[in-house]
């Protein structure tokens, strides 16, 4: 049946099985699509060929891709000397060994699809297994050996067209991001930092604000972020790690997809469209997957506020950085076309929902133990703050500073007392139990 299809042969309309899955439908893309495909049926192996994915990827992100300038490049290298300086003075920790990268949006899709797809793998293996399991199922039983046998090439195929998809949200992502850690997640390697130049301009056009000073604040974001990653050294992997774990425990909905194959109509694929774009694929998260991605978030929440305090205090020789940074806040809260895919691809939102309040949090931090004291927390993660700490910033900074013990010892002694007079007994006077009591 797969090999009538993807030799013309099956009665199916291509650019319509490209638009369900969310693929480029012109006649060169889907030669490409169908040529990839054909050549995920005849390797059948195990693993998924992600090397498709940035191959869409590259393709999208090129399409309006313009190249840098010398003066650009003059400009932004002295921005970022000059960003360096002020973050120096805004945090305790130190400069990046190397200077940022200027990349293109394709030179952005190759230097990421490596982190992209070993966050997507687990939903595509689970999504190719599923297809699997439910065409299997449904077939006929005297085809019940034949899909059997194919098994390990439908699961290729599947996959492939995961990686498709993919290669096309990151290539489209590519137009909308201004620097390697504008989505949140680590995205570059450890003490790599990363400028799109084409995209900063595109985001400082109708902001009425000088793009000198667009350009330094968001240079200033960017070198905080990637010295952040570069001084915690477990913090990249511990959030890799984080996703790739709750990526694992999400579950498809093979009911819905069971449905979807029954009446499946091949000249009407509305409705795989609509459950593909809705998520309606991947089942409801339960607790646990839940509590996962509550951690995540905290942590996420943390990085983004430290950056969002960090930059303003280097900032502040920037007449517009306000104006600035409200515009990233509300580009935040609202994220891309892009990104919403990728929400839906992956089943995992990337905007912390709480980061007001750990940019609140550390900015009591900062004003109450310093520069150096605030920093000090992302030595180890046993040491930074917990999503209640985000509720109670207060209680945090009097255990950083101490005074929690000396208020401890004092309700201590005042239980201790309220004990004694519920038994009936008078508490003791100072001096009654053998010290001295103490002089005035």
């Amino acid at each position: 049946m797969l090999r009538e299809l993807l030799s013309g042969a099956g009665g199916i309309d291509p650019s319509k099985l490209a638009g369900a899955a969310g693929l480029p439908n012109d006649p060169a893309s889907l030669q490409a699509i169908f040529a990839q495909l054909q050549q995920a049926m005849a390797s059948a192996g195990d693993g998924i060929d992600w090397s498709v994915a940035e191959k869409q990827g590259e393709q999208r992100a090129s399409a309006e891709q313009r190249q840098l300038t010398d003066d650009e490049r003059a400009r932004l290298d002295q921005a970022f000397q000059v960003a360096s300086l002020w973050l120096d003075e805004a945090v305790d920790v130190s400069a990046l060994p190397s200077g940022p990268e200027l990349l293109t949006r394709r030179s952005w899709v190759a230097a990421t699809m490596s982190v992209w797809t070993q966050l997507a793998e687990p939903v595509a293996l689970s999504i190719a297994d599923s297809l699997t399991r439910v065409m299997t199922e449904q077939a006929p039983e005297e085809m019940q050996g034949m899909i059997q046998g194919a098994s390990r090439m439908l699961r290729g195929v599947g996959g492939t067209l995961f990686a498709m998809q993919l290669g096309q949200v990151v290539g489209e992502l590519a137009t909308e991001v201004v620097s390697g850690g504008d989505i949140g997640i680590p995205l570059m390697e450890d003490g790599r930092a990363a400028f799109l130049p084409q995209n900063v301009d595109e985001f400082g056009t109708d902001l009425e604000i000088p793009a000198d000073q667009v350009e330094l604040y968001l240079a200033v974001r960017e070198l905080a972020h990637a010295r952040l990653f570069r001084h915690a050294r477990w913090l990249r992997l511990h959030l890799i790690t984080s996703i790739t774990t709750f990526a694992r425990g999400i579950d498809i909905d093979t009911d819905r997809l069971e449905t979807l194959a029954e009446g499946f109509d091949p000249t009407d694929t509305d409705a795989l469209r609509a459950a593909v774009a809705n998520g309606e694929l991947i089942r409801p998260r339960s607790e646990s997957q839940q509590s996962a991605l509550d951690r995540l978030e905290t942590m996420l929440a943390l990085v983004e506020g430290w950056v969002d305090v960090a930059t303003a205090d280097a900032t502040t020789r920037l007449p517009k950085a306000s104006q600035v940074a409200e515009t990233i806040r509300r580009r935040r809260a609202s994220g891309g076309p892009a990104e919403s895919a990728l929400a839906t691809l992956v089943g995992l939102e990337l905007r912390p929902r709480r980061l007001r309040e750990a940019a609140a949090m550390w900015r009591a931090v900062t004003d109450a133990v310093g520069v150096d004291g605030r920093d000090a927390l992302w030595a180890h993660p046993d040491l930074l703050p917990t999503a209640a700490d985000l509720d109670d910033p207060a209680a945090l900074v009097a255990r950083l500073t101490g005074t929690d013990a000396q208020g401890s010892d004092a309700d201590d002694e005042f239980d201790q007392a309220l004990e004694q007079l519920l038994r009936g007994e008078t508490p003791a006077a100072p001096g009654e139990d053998g010290e001295e009591p103490p002089k005035p």
